[in-house]
């Protein structure tokens, strides 16, 4: 019989982590040799232990899941990441896999799922349900929103008015006019509640 596929979950839920425990360890071929609550202890653990794959959550306390995944990497140019979490928010899942995970999977998942993205991942393969896939894949025919416009649409969701825009960042209000025109052209949308709407939905501004 081969070796088991190790795991190293790094998730802040103590509940979740013992109940990962417990589901994928009845799978012969899994097992879970290291946890923890914080991102920042994820290199040394792997240090220690040298799993096979990593599941990481995205909100932790301290350095988020994206910036424990940048880090590991650096250390560990062959850890195999998989992100493991409850959001499902385009420009996360973008940063996550830039930051060189290798799949993305929300917890809402089946556990098969589960099952399917770690065997998958641990071969070095990459795995994406195919949905976010295919939002990833649409996106990256889309203009990109630049950091300015991000600025902007921060102060949108915030319920800023034009005017109040323009005197925050120190630029005309005719600018800032012709700013939010072009956010709502890439994002595709009609007016600013929708264009909050969909910020907050893929991610670009934090709620």
């Amino acid at each position: 019989m081969s070796s088991p596929i190790t795991l190293l979950l790094i998730d802040d839920h103590f509940v979740v982590r013992s109940g990962l425990v417990a589901s994928l360890e009845l799978e012969d071929d899994l097992k879970v040799i290291a946890e923890s609550d914080r991102g920042e202890a994820a290199s040394q653990l792997f240090t220690d232990h040298h799993p096979d794959v990593v599941l990481m959550d995205l909100q932790l306390p301290g350095i988020s899941g994206i910036d424990a995944t940048a880090a590991l990497l650096r250390d560990h140019p062959g850890a195999h990441v998989l992100i493991f979490s409850t959001f499902a928010r385009d420009e996360e899942i973008q940063a996550a896999l830039k930051a060189g995970a290798l799949g993305y999977l929300q917890k809402s998942s089946s556990r098969d799922s589960l099952l399917a993205a770690i065997r998958c991942v641990a071969k070095g393969g990459r795995s994406l349900p195919d949905e976010i896939a295919q939002r990833l894949k649409d996106r990256l025919a889309e203009p990109e929103i630049t950091p300015r416009e991000r600025e902007i649409l921060t102060l949108i969701t915030q319920g800023n008015a034009n005017k109040e825009i323009a005197a925050t960042l120190g630029i005309g209000e005719d600018t800032v006019k012709q700013h939010v025109s072009r956010i709502l052209m890439k994002l595709k949308v009609n007016d600013r509640a929708q264009a909050t709407a969909e910020a907050i939905r893929r991610g670009l501004v934090k709620v």
